[in-house]
C-alpha cells in the first residue's frame, strides 16, 4: 500500500460528490446519527462496484452496452428526483418536527446505497484507478485490487463520517436561520441536479 495510493485515495474521497452531498444534507437535517447512517449506506454501495471492477464487468459496461445505459439513466432519474424533492421541501434537507416525523434510519441507509449503486461511473472509476497501483501481471492482482478497494472504502467511511459529524455539529446554527436553511436546500437541489446532468452526459 504505497503513500501515493493513500494520498490519491484521500484526495478522491474528500472531493465533493453524490455521497458527500447526501451525507451533508442528511446530517444537517436530522443530526449526527442520521448522517452516519447515510455515510454507511454510501460506503456499502461501493462493494458491488468494486467486485464488478475486479471481475472485469466494468469493461463490458463501459463498452456502451445497453446495461450500462439503462443503469446510467436510472441513476440520472434518481438524482433528478432527489433534486426535485429538495426543491419541493421533501428532500433530505428538511428538519423533522411534530407534524413531520424523522425519516427512518432504514430509508436513509437505502437512499445512500441507491445514490451510488445507480452510478456506473463509480465502477468505471475503480477500473481506471486501481490498475495504476496494481499492475495486471502482478501476482495475485485480483486480491491486491480487492485490498486496495477495501482501503478505499475504509477511507470513504472515515471521511464521510467526518462530514456527518461536522454537519450534525452545525445543524442547530443552520436551522436557526431560515434564510440560510432555504439557501442550503436550494444548493443541495442544485448539486443533485448538476450531478444528474453530468451522469446523463455519460449515457449519450
Amino acid at each position: 500500500m504505497s503513500i501515493a495510493f493513500l494520498l490519491t485515495t484521500l484526495v478522491v474521497v474528500i472531493t465533493p460528490g453524490t455521497g458527500v452531498v447526501y451525507t451533508l444534507a442528511t446530517g444537517l437535517s436530522a443530526g449526527r446519527r442520521a448522517g452516519l447512517v447515510a455515510a454507511a449506506g454510501c460506503t456499502l454501495s461501493l462493494v458491488p462496484h468494486l467486485v464488478a471492477a475486479v471481475t472485469g464487468l466494468a469493461a463490458l459496461l463501459r463498452a456502451g452496452t445497453p446495461a450500462f445505459r439503462v443503469v446510467t439513466w436510472l441513476g440520472v432519474a434518481y438524482l433528478l428526483w432527489m433534486a426535485w424533492a429538495a426543491l419541493r421541501e421533501r428532500g433530505p434537507l428538511l428538519p423533522a418536527d411534530e407534524h413531520r416525523p424523522p425519516r427512518p434510519a432504514g430509508r436513509l441507509f437505502r437512499d445512500g446505497v441507491l445514490l451510488n449503486l445507480l452510478n456506473p461511473k463509480v465502477t468505471v472509476f475503480f477500473v481506471a484507478f486501481l490498475p495504476q497501483f496494481v499492475p495486471p501481471d502482478a501476482p495475485d492482482a485480483a486480491v491486491r485490487m480487492l485490498a486496495c478497494g477495501s482501503v478505499f472504502m475504509l477511507a470513504t467511511l472515515v471521511v464521510f463520517a467526518g462530514y456527518a459529524l461536522l454537519a450534525g455539529a452545525l445543524r442547530r446554527r443552520v436551522l436557526a436561520r431560515p434564510r440560510l436553511t432555504a439557501l442550503l436546500r436550494h444548493g443541495f437541489a442544485g448539486s443533485f441536479l448538476a450531478l444528474g446532468l453530468g451522469l446523463a452526459l455519460t449515457a449519450r
